[in-house]
């Protein structure tokens, strides 16, 4: 699981020390050696688990899927974000952090409660 590119959907090995990683990133976390540049790459669907080769000069539009699955493996790249947020403790225990919209609470127009009026006027 690759912790810089959130939503890889292949694994390359590389042509150096021939070792999978997701990216380039992990290669250089893990590896002592730079990695080598290469135009034939091989390529690890993570939806099927096949292996097979792409040549980088001759990348058309219809290589940017998988050949045995049809898995889209060419997208954006989603890394991670530093966010700002509450935390809390596990809502299946604690669930008082949550708000549930469909719950509303009884809005009261009058001085007093109408659900208490029969034992105040008496």
């Amino acid at each position: 699981m690759c912790k810089h590119v959130l939503n890889a959907q292949v694994a390359i090995r590389s042509p150096c020390c021939r070792k999978w990683f997701d990216c380039a990133e992990c290669h250089a976390e893990t590896a002592d050696h730079p990695l080598l540049q290469s135009f034939e790459m091989v390529f690890a669907c993570k939806k099927c688990k096949k292996c097979f080769r792409k040549d980088a000069r001759e990348f058309e539009d219809s290589d940017e899927y998988c050949p045995r699955c049809d898995n889209h493996f060419v997208l954006d790249a989603m890394t991670p974000k530093p966010s700002l947020q509450v935390e809390g403790e596990d809502v299946r225990v604690d669930a008082r952090m949550l708000k549930d919209d469909r719950v509303q609470g009884e809005q009261q127009r009058s001085i007093f409660d109408v659900k208490d009026a029969a034992d105040r006027l008496g």
